[in-house]
């Protein structure tokens, strides 16, 4: 029998308490704070936009601070407390959560609280991350565009608490497994510092090494046309349809026919990710007006995925701001100039890099998706340790 079984048998034999989030102590709301009141010293301070961008679940050390007289105008919370925004555009960070474990009280800002309390917080940080708690949240959320949820509604979500020393079992069992996940993610950001040096200086070539030829004398060049979200709509389907962004490697959406189905490269043209570079092998897509297209004329000289890694440095030195929006059009894409080895060369670089690529991208091997494993693994005995049983009160 494990630890946590034996004090449950010991210590809660019927069950466990559930009580109201109001209960489990006092809530303090944010007061308007603005990025202009940031210092580079001061008292700690915790803006709500940062608990969506900077932190992760505990935070040991913040990113800005305040003037002790603002701080001393603005709510401060104590070490332990849970910072909880309240307002998102989205309504799954609407409640996000992030606990002060710094030294000293910390000021934080308008559309967030704090929950104050004498539980251990670790237990409750992953209690709100919950399958169960996600779903009493959302059915209290209210707004379209704007998702918010009241303190009243927040505070009126159930959860179970038992007692300290069971909390503190499920916790520090929750902890192991996402320390195990983080230690993976800090091998994979070095793993990336290592691939980017690797790639520059297999890809950094002497004059008299090699050959340097344009864009446009190895590649037929094109660009996509104007899709709009409405016809994502009114023609669903299987094939991917490549854009500007870059986030799930630039698919803007899926529809029922396909422009290409050729090995090729296609880059971002328009927008904060122009430049960036996609390969494409072994499938059939489509991409809009924001982005272009790369064929290799004569694959016996240039090897597509080479091509890949070269641009992938190569491309985001020309793209130009122009008028606050950034372009890589398709004339410059033409212009740039590439060393061009031999293709043996090609493949022995292309060989090694792959490697590379596919420990610290791959989705089905590499870290990311042990880490993928690791997540996994940690949902699963997350709902599995607090779905506890309800004590039932006569």
């Amino acid at each position: 029998m494990s630890t946590l079984d034996k004090l449950l048998n010991e210590l809660c034999p019927k069950g466990i308490r559930f009580i109201s989030l109001s209960e489990v102590g006092s809530f303090v709301r944010g007061q308007g704070l603005q990025k202009v009141d940031f210092s580079d010293s001061g008292v700690p301070c915790i803006h709500y936009g940062q608990i969506y961008t900077y932190y992760k679940k505990y935070v040991y050390e913040t990113k800005s601070f305040v003037s002790i007289k603002l701080a001393e105008k603005l709510k401060a919370a104590p070490p332990g407390s849970l910072i909880i925004t309240t307002t998102s555009e989205n309504v799954t960070d609407v409640a996000k959560t992030v606990v002060w474990l710094g030294k000293g009280n910390v000021a934080f800002g308008g559309h967030s609280c704090a929950l104050i309390h004498n539980e251990n917080p670790k237990y409750l940080a992953h209690v709100l991350e919950s399958a169960e708690f996600q779903f009493q949240k959302n059915a209290l959320t209210q707004g379209t565009k704007v998702k918010d949820i009241s303190l009243a509604k927040l505070g009126s979500i159930r959860i179970p608490l038992p007692p300290r020393v069971i909390q503190d079992e499920i916790a520090r069992i929750l902890d192991t497994f996402q320390e195990l996940e983080a230690e993976l993610e800090a091998e994979l950001e070095a793993r990336k510092i290592q691939f980017a040096y690797f790639l520059q200086s297999m890809l950094d070539f002497k004059d008299n090494e090699t050959e340097r030829v344009a864009v446009s004398e190895i590649c037929r060049i094109s660009r996509g046309s104007v899709i709009s979200k409405d016809y994502l709509r009114e023609h669903p389907g299987e094939f991917p349809v490549y854009s500007s962004q870059t986030l799930n490697n630039g698919i803007f959406g899926h529809i029922d026919t396909f422009a290409y189905d050729f090995e090729s490269l296609t880059w971002t043209t328009d927008g904060a990710n122009a430049g960036s570079i996609f390969f494409h092998q072994g499938e059939k897509f489509t991409i809009t007006n924001v982005c272009g297209l790369l064929q290799v004329l004569d694959p016996e000289r240039v090897l597509t995925r080479f091509l890949y890694y070269i641009l992938s440095t190569e491309a985001p030195k020309h793209v130009s701001a122009g008028m606050g929006n950034p372009k890589l059009m398709a004339g410059t894409m033409g212009n740039i100039k590439i060393a061009l080895p031999s293709r043996k060369r090609q493949e022995e670089i292309v060989e090694v890099l792959d490697k590379f690529d596919s420990l610290i991208n791959g989705i089905t091997e590499g870290l990311p998706a042990e880490i993928a494993a690791r997540r996994a693994q940690y949902e699963y005995y997350r709902g599995k340790l607090l779905t506890l049983k309800e004590l039932e009160i006569v």
